[in-house]
């Protein structure tokens, strides 16, 4: 196909689908997001590559996932400074989700008295959280709770809108590995539950360009459920060996999984023909979330004749490390990204930048006087603007942008 016709085949196929399902009782269950023709199985996630990030209404949201199986990586600081480079840089609207039962971007983006009034002193009960979109699932329910507003961008320095993460997600996750468990044996309401992501998507796809999913290390079902339906993800490293172990665990989880939840669909399909794509799932099992590349975190350099290197500790690892990427996840990619194009960038240590930026719930890019940015800071600031501006730039590339 003709790439210059790929935005108009997509809107084609868009129309055709959400036509077909007005018997849908949730706006959300219209199973738009994956087309069968001529026996290839064609997503959006994969043709809107050819276009570029939403810059007016009537575009093409795209969502992402920073993940990985190792903590302590630097994920949720780089995924929320991503999102402010988004928004300001781009011009982008953008939600970021908390999946974190941790809640770390929760607790980044929003000040203190926010975040408390949220979970401890119980007045903030007008603003919803991520726990309030999956109350119907909690409660038993296969869909998910329309019409959660979420923070808007004005009432934080990241310049983004944000669904604040909750606790409860743990026990969430407890509710979606059963509801695995439904899946798998090919029980329609199982599948629904786990595909919730694409419910979420459905619901603020016109509000936004792109949405940002901050997840925690697990390899369990909330993450599970978040890579079945987002478009892509990005993992985050450090310089060590056990980043690698990560990305290691990654492949052979996703391997394991969705062998297992292709027969589970099979199953489905065998008992209840069409019911899948009534409620917008893909009954080949295809999950949308493409590997779009890494970063490298938190290593200390040193001064080798006038350029900064890597200590001699990491460069065994560092030298490995795209080898590794592309043996254990290169099968994940979207087939037209170029394998060496994976690594979005080396994000060095910033010392005391990231406890500021923390303590003033700002980006990077945002740190001033005010804030106590001082003396050689400013150096430290301009280096790491210099660096997120690159990675988020061969991230939006590896979308698509």
């Amino acid at each position: 196909m003709d790439r210059a016709l790929l935005p108009m085949f997509v809107a084609r196929e868009l129309r055709l689908l959400i036509g077909s399902a007005a018997s849908a009782g949730c706006p959300h269950n219209i199973g738009f997001h994956r087309k069968q023709k001529n026996g290839d199985s064609f997503r959006p996630s994969d043709l809107v590559r050819a276009s570029l990030l939403r810059s007016q209404p009537g575009g093409f949201m795209r969502s992402v996932v920073f993940f990985n199986n190792k903590g302590g990586v630097g994920k949720t600081t780089l995924a929320c400074n991503i999102a402010a480079q988004f928004a300001d840089q781009r011009s982008l609207r953008v939600l970021l989700v908390d999946c974190d039962p941790q809640c770390n971007s929760t607790q980044l983006i929003l000040e203190t008295d926010q975040w408390a009034s949220i979970y401890w002193e119980k007045i903030g009960d007008d603003q919803q959280t991520i726990i309030d979109i999956l109350q119907p699932i909690e409660l038993g329910d296969a869909d998910i709770q329309c019409g959660v507003s979420p923070m808007k961008s004005s009432q934080n320095r990241f310049g983004v809108d944000l669904i604040p993460g909750h606790p409860r997600m743990s026990i969430i996750e407890d509710l979606l590995s059963r509801a695995w468990g439904e899946a798998i044996g090919g029980d329609i309401g199982g599948i629904r539950r786990t595909n919730w992501i694409p419910s979420l998507l459905r619901e603020y796809e016109d509000r936004y360009d792109v949405i940002l999913f901050d997840v925690g290390p697990s390899l369990g079902s909330l993450n599970r459920t978040i890579l079945i339906g987002a478009d892509y993800f990005v993992a985050p490293m450090g310089a060590d060996i056990f980043s690698v172990v990560g990305i290691r665990n990654i492949a052979e989880w996703l391997n394991n999984w969705i062998s297992v939840y292709k027969t589970g669909l099979s199953l489905c399909t065998s008992r209840h023909p069409d019911a899948l794509e009534k409620f917008g799932i893909d009954p080949e099992g295809q999950v949308n979330a493409s590997f779009v590349g890494y970063t490298v975190q938190q290593y200390i350099t040193k001064s080798k004749q006038g350029v900064r290197r890597p200590t001699q500790a990491f460069e065994a690892i560092l030298s490995g490390i795209p080898n590794e990427v592309e043996q254990s996840l290169g099968k994940f990619t979207p087939p037209d990204l170029d394998m060496n194009d994976l690594k979005l960038g080396d994000v060095p240590n910033m010392y005391s930048l990231i406890p500021l930026a923390q303590s003033v719930n700002a980006p990077i890019s945002a740190l001033q006087s005010s804030d106590g940015l001082a003396g050689g800071q400013y150096r430290q600031q301009e280096n790491y603007l210099h660096t997120i501006r690159a990675v988020t730039e061969s991230l939006a590339r590896n979308m698509g942008s």
